[in-house]
């Protein structure tokens, strides 16, 4: 039997990310985002582990500090797919990107899990936590995250989490295609556990007449319209001076390289509100799914009204935005 612990941390909660798995010295891998939340952590470390670790044919052990993670994915798994990916009061799982992932890669699996009390001393626990802090850690500074070796025989794709093949660009809104859904439910949507690191599953409802959200949609179908993408006027209408923008690779883009313009895009994208979070009088994230033909992307996009304090008569701006394609 193989041992592994899983875990994950989040910086500030929802914050940058990361995630690590850890055997030994020889095989361990760590992974991130810019922004994220612990228990996405928590089950981007398990996934990547069973991915690795495909091809074994020994009994894998995970440690796990995280009651959400493994509740998730060995007791609560079969009712939430029995009632299409929601609970039992109707509303959508939450994180079910990566938990119908998991529900694939456990198929066929020797795997158990056990909880550890974190930061209890326990040696694997706390290099997997090490490891995940450093990946947040390396996010939220703008450095490179270290990866790992990952397992033996196994390719160290952590660094991106796409699947093999899947190629991204760094144009606005652009990733290559992705292969066709297999039959799934449909996706809902990702959240957040609270602050103080209760695993939750409940999602805040979403206010279709809000002002706000409206806004906000509006200025976003600007930016996905191809007389805005080729007009850098029309562009600096909507991008605040001090941009910066995470795309699905973690490379970093800026009000000025934006400017340069956009490529058209080719087929008719479909946007879809999951949630908002508005967080002052003048600063809101909206959080939305976009699809271009079987290309399907989640954004996090923050705009803020004004600059320096000070309202414009333009409106709303996108300031911070990250991407992270479906898997």
């Amino acid at each position: 039997m193989i041992t592994a612990a899983a875990d994950g941390s989040a910086l500030s909660n929802p914050g940058p990310t990361g995630w690590a798995w850890y055997i030994d010295d020889d095989r361990w891998a760590a992974g991130g985002w810019p922004h994220g939340t612990n228990n996405m952590g928590e089950l981007m470390a398990v996934l990547d582990l069973l991915n690795q670790t495909a091809g074994l044919q020994e009994p894998l052990r995970v440690l796990c500090d995280s009651q959400y993670a493994i509740n998730a994915i060995t007791k609560w798994t079969p009712g939430w797919k029995r009632r299409g990916w929601r609970k039992a009061d109707g509303k959508p799982v939450l994180n079910v990107e990566l938990l119908t992932q998991l529900d694939r890669a456990m198929q066929g699996r020797d795997v158990s899990f056990e909880w550890v009390k974190g930061h209890s001393g326990h040696d694997l626990n706390e290099k997997a936590d090490e490891l995940a802090r450093a990946a947040a850690t390396a996010h939220r500074d703008g450095r490179p995250v270290p990866h790992g070796p990952g397992f033996t025989g196994a390719p160290p794709a952590a660094a991106l989490d796409v699947r093999p093949g899947q190629q991204l660009d760094d144009d606005l809104f652009s990733v290559m295609p992705a292969p066709a859904d297999e039959g799934e439910p449909p996706l809902r949507s990702v959240d957040e556990a609270p602050a103080d690191g209760v695993p939750t599953d409940e999602v805040p409802e979403v206010d279709a007449t809000s002002q706000v959200v409206v806004a906000l949609v509006e200025r976003t179908r600007e930016l996905l319209d191809n007389t805005t993408r080729s007009s850098p006027e029309r562009l600096a209408r909507l991008l605040h001076p001090d941009l910066v923008r995470h795309d699905g690779a973690g490379r970093v883009q800026t009000y000025r390289r934006l400017l340069q313009g956009l490529d058209p895009i080719e087929v008719s994208p479909h946007l879809e509100v999951l949630g908002i979070d508005e967080l002052a009088d003048d600063v809101a994230v909206l959080r939305w799914r976009l699809t271009l033909g079987h290309r399907r992307l989640l954004v996090a996009s923050t705009w803020q009204r004004g600059v320096g304090g000070q309202r414009r008569p333009d409106g709303w701006l996108l300031r911070l935005e990250q991407v992270t394609p479906v898997l």
